[in-house]
């Protein structure tokens, strides 16, 4: 298939963990049977820190750094990298905000708890037919609502506010929002967000959701927002034509931005159900044509924000067998390789939200893999144990791809 050398960073969203006593003091990836990612580690293993002190643990921060790009220089945003997964490019005086929806339990003015992130996995048929309806419904005239992929949407405010205080709806699970919700002042976030409840309240999806006994949408939620990023292109930076994979908006916006292929990939959701063998058939083919494939798998990320340890399991072993394993075994048909498997950050069950610590990668060459070895697996420990740490996240993707 060619001569020139391919590459390919396979990411497990939030598989990095804190140790469980559910677990006898185990993490889930400790737990989890990761054959295909321990043999990666048997070669090299090491943290790395995605998250730049002070900035939040978003996946936004953490895989720009993972791509090479230090988000220091090239972050304005999290909402900006969704827009662009959609096709669309923001104007000078638009800011993107990225609009969940969630379920609040709404007690009392005074009690008003973030049930859900994500309204109950809510479908990508359901959260299209609620944001069509919340645009027609017009909250401003300067605002556009744009359906994405399940509970994560676009809004997008023309001339609209970017100091504002805005708050990750997974940050807050089971917390109360009432005196956010209830803020007065300049902020106009908190009174946006209460103008979709009437809305919300007897909408069919949700009036067909309460008959389940499902969690309804009854709010948005609006955060991450930001004005258009100026990137260079992954080939500009590193010299080598890529593509992305992911089921997530953000992440393929990112690659938008970096001028990362988009690659398309039926059955891929973002949740514990998504299509991983799909992804590992479409990096291994997009490889035939292309130097470098971005694989990223939301599904233990998910499970670490419902806080349900044994579906994180279930989410990392998948990812491993599914789709590091499917992917090992295509790349013998490649004359030369270099894979990179790594957790973008943690998502700790404990915690049901990401965190800032130093979170595992692991790389080897085809020479590498071939020669075989043992080594004490791909987990938390065994990358610290190692001594091999990059403080800066965006240093790790030159150190990659500049070879074994």
């Amino acid at each position: 298939m060619g001569e020139r050398k391919k590459y390919l960073l396979m990411v497990g969203d939030g598989m990095g963990d804190y140790p469980l006593p559910e677990l006898s003091g185990r993490t889930p990836l400790e737990a989890a049977r990761t054959p295909n990612m321990d043999r990666i580690a048997a070669c090299r293993i090491g943290l790395v820190q995605t998250i730049p002190e002070g900035m939040g643990p978003g996946s936004d921060v953490a895989n720009l750094s993972l791509l090479g790009y230090d988000p220091r220089v090239y972050h304005t945003g999290r909402a900006p990298f969704e827009a662009a997964s959609m096709g669309i490019r923001l104007k000078p005086d638009e800011v993107a905000y990225r609009m969940n929806l969630v379920t609040l339990d709404r007690r009392s003015e005074k009690e008003i708890l973030m049930v859900s992130h994500s309204a109950g996995d809510l479908s990508s048929e359901e959260g299209r037919e609620i944001v069509k309806s919340l645009d027609r419904a017009g909250l401003l005239p300067d605002i556009r609502l744009y359906p994405g992929v399940g509970y994560r949407n676009l809004l997008l405010w023309d001339h609209g506010p970017v100091e504002n205080e805005t708050i990750p709806p997974h940050d807050v699970l089971d917390r109360n929002m009432a005196s956010y919700l209830n803020s007065s002042g300049r902020n106009p976030i908190p009174g946006l967000i209460r103008r979709s409840w009437e809305h919300l309240e007897h909408h069919p999806v949700n009036l067909q959701r309460r008959k389940k006994g499902l969690k309804e949408a009854n709010s948005i939620w609006l955060w991450g927002q930001g004005k258009a990023p100026r990137l260079p292109s992954f080939q500009e930076k590193f010299g080598l034509r890529g593509g992305v994979i992911s089921a997530v908006d953000l992440l393929k916006g990112i690659g938008v931005y970096a001028g990362l292929e988009p690659i398309e990939v039926e059955g891929a959701t973002g949740y514990i159900n998504t299509n991983y063998r799909g992804k590992a058939e479409a990096a291994l083919e997009r490889l035939e044509v292309m130097d470098f494939v971005f694989l990223h798998v939301e599904a233990p990320d998910e499970a670490g924000h419902s806080g349900d340890h044994l579906e994180k399991i279930k989410a990392i072993e998948k990812f491993d067998e599914e789709v590091v394993g499917r992917v090992l075994e295509g790349l013998g048909a490649f004359d030369d390789y270099i894979v990179l498997v790594a957790s973008d950050h943690l998502t700790p069950v404990v915690r049901r939200t990401h965190t800032d610590d130093p979170t595992p990668f692991a790389w080897a060459c085809r020479s590498e893999l071939e020669q075989g070895g043992s080594g004490p697996g791909f987990t938390e420990a065994s990358a610290k144990d190692s001594g091999l740490f990059f403080p800066k996240g965006h240093k790790l993707m030159p150190a990659f791809l500049s070879g074994c």
